[in-house]
C-alpha cells in the first residue's frame, strides 16, 4: 500500500494575528505547526494502514525550505519519506496542481489531506487534487478500513452516519475521528533526520486567485448585564447588537 499524506504549515492556534498593510501576513513572533487535520487524522491514519497491512507513507507539502521543521516533524512521527515542492503556496488551486501534478505519475494508493487547514478553513485542496488526477473524493471521512483494494469510509452527516465503498486509488480529506494524536518520541526524532527529504522544483503554475486584503474581526465586546425586568432591552440588544434574532 502506497501513501501520500499532503501537510501544511499554519500558525499555533494561540498565536496573535497581525498584518501588515492590510495585506501581508506578520509572520514575527507566530510560532507554526504542522496543520491539526493533517497531523493527528490524516498522517496518523496512513501509518496505522501501513502498520497493519504494509506498505509506504509518505507525506508532501509546498512551500519554502522553512517548512523543513515541519515536515521533519511529520517523519518523526513515522512518515517513511517526504516531498517538499519548492514553491510559495498562493491559493489553493495552485498548491492541488503542484501536488497533482508530482502524485500522478508516483502510483498511490490514496492521497490524504486533513478536511481544512486551520488558518484558511477552504477544505478545497482535496477535491482539487481528486479533479486533477480524475480520481474519487470522499470528503469529511470520520472512519477508514482497508481490505485489499476496496475502503469503507464512514462520514458524520446531518443526522446520522454515512457508510460508503471505494476502490482504490481514490483521494480522501480526514475529519475528527479518523485517528488519535501521536507525539514523535526520541527514536523517531533522531530517525526523522536520517529519513530522505527530496526537494522538487517544479514548473510555475500562476495562482489563479490573489488576496487583496486581510481584516481582523471587530474586538469583542464585555459582558452586558440587563435587568431580568427589562425584557424589551434585553430583546432590543440581541436583535441590534448581537444580530441573533
Amino acid at each position: 500500500m502506497k501513501l501520500l499524506v499532503c501537510i501544511s504549515k499554519t500558525p499555533e492556534t494561540t498565536s496573535k494575528i497581525s498584518f501588515i498593510d492590510g495585506k501581508t501576513f506578520n509572520a514575527e513572533g507566530v510560532q507554526f505547526i504542522m496543520n491539526p487535520y493533517d497531523e493527528w487524522y490524516a498522517l496518523v491514519r496512513a501509518l496505522e494502514l501501513v502498520e497493519a497491512n504494509g506498505g509506504s507513507v509518505t507525506v508532501i507539502n509546498v512551500g519554502p525550505p522553512a517548512n523543513d521543521i515541519v515536515i521533519r516533524k511529520a517523519l518523526a512521527i513515522g512518515a517513511n519519506d517526504a516531498v517538499r515542492i519548492d514553491a510559495e503556496a498562493e491559493s489553493a488551486f495552485q498548491v492541488a496542481t503542484y501536488i497533482a501534478n508530482y502524485a500522478k505519475e508516483q502510483g498511490y494508493d490514496i492521497i490524504l489531506t486533513g478536511k481544512e487547514t486551520i488558518d484558511y478553513n477552504g477544505s478545497e485542496v482535496g477535491g482539487m487534487i481528486a479533479e486533477l488526477i480524475n480520481q474519487p473524493f470522499i470528503s469529511y471521512a470520520s472512519k477508514l478500513e482497508v481490505a485489499g483494494q476496496t475502503a469503507t469510509i464512514q462520514r458524520d452527516i446531518e443526522g446520522g452516519i454515512e457508510s460508503l465503498e471505494v476502490n482504490t486509488p481514490f483521494v480522501l480529506s480526514a475529519a475528527k475521528g479518523l485517528a488519535e494524536q501521536r507525539i514523535p518520541n526520541m527514536r523517531g526524532i533522531m530517525m526523522a533526520k536520517k529519513k530522505p527529504l527530496t526537494v522538487v522544483n517544479p514548473e510555475v503554475v500562476e495562482s489563479n486567485v490573489k488576496i487583496t486584503s486581510f481584516q481582523l474581526p471587530p474586538e469583542k465586546t464585555g459582558v452586558k448585564l440587563i435587568d431580568p425586568d427589562n425584557i424589551d432591552e434585553l430583546v432590543r440588544l440581541l436583535h441590534e447588537e448581537a444580530k441573533v434574532i
